[in-house]
């Protein structure tokens, strides 16, 4: 008989910002069902509540907290720590994309916005969570395929998710020594209202249409599911992973090919 399988995030304690979103709430639930306790932190205190309440009032906790803000995500960190005891994992998921125009005619306050929640929310949760994370701790930072390559129309959300490549890469080299790895994740399209909204103001049609527009660029044919990304995010968070740092790694169905 072959043994039972051990969690692969047992005893791990996690932040996760957006952890409201499609994304962040499904890496949640993943995370507890892997063993791993969470603080989900995020804008909508209705969302948050309700999405406690769904993991387990003794899995997981919740936060508000703007990631601009350095005092409210330093109070999250905290928070994280004073709850569980610990922290082991930081997943700095929060984003926004702003919208689709040429770069002479961009929009310079929402640029400023893109960059401020993408990139400078990405930098707080790295500062304050890395002050306190233990030996053999995992930082995630959710940056999209577009942070490895990019297209027309998407110069603010491109920039933006390939600033924080360098901003992982940097961490990655500082935390080194102290045992603690750094990586980053690159998702695809994947089937949420973010990702749909992108999509029909990117092509003007309707969401099954643009949805299906997206899809023929993709050489796996298809949208990924938020649990699919969750999935490589554990992955990442946990040992199975403990020789990777620095990394990007795409989980894309081929679209960066």
């Amino acid at each position: 008989m072959s043994a039972e399988r051990q969690p692969r995030l047992a005893d791990k304690v996690a932040l996760i910002t957006g952890g409201a979103g499609s994304i962040g709430l499904a890496t949640a639930s993943a995370f507890v069902a892997e063993g791993a306790r969470v603080l989900i932190a995020d804008l909508d205190q209705g969302a948050l509540e309700q999405a406690a309440g769904e993991l387990g009032a003794d899995r997981a906790a919740w936060a508000v907290a703007d990631v601009t803000d350095p005092a409210q995500v330093d109070a999250a960190v905290t928070q994280t720590v004073e709850r569980f005891g610990r922290l082991d994992c930081a997943f700095a998921n929060a984003g926004v994309f702003g919208v689709v125009a040429p770069v002479a005619e961009y929009p310079v306050d929402v640029f400023s916005r893109v960059m401020a929640v993408n990139v400078t929310g990405s930098f707080l949760v790295a500062k304050s969570a890395l002050r306190v994370m233990e030996p053999g701790g995992s930082l995630i930072i959710n940056s999209s395929v577009v942070g490895l390559t990019s297209d027309q129309g998407i110069a603010a959300y491109a920039t933006s998710k390939h600033a924080v490549v360098g901003l992982m890469r940097t961490a990655a080299k500082e935390m080194a020594p102290k045992g603690i790895r750094v990586n980053s994740i690159h998702p695809g399209p994947t089937d949420n209202t973010f990702q749909h909204k992108i999509e029909i103001e990117a092509i003007g049609a309707s969401e099954e249409e643009s949805a299906q527009v997206f899809e023929q660029m993709i050489p796996l044919s298809r949208h990924a599911e938020p649990w699919e990304i969750a999935q490589a995010v554990v992955f990442l968070a946990s040992d199975e992973s403990r020789f990777m740092t620095g990394h990007t790694l795409t989980v894309d169905g081929g679209l960066s090919i």
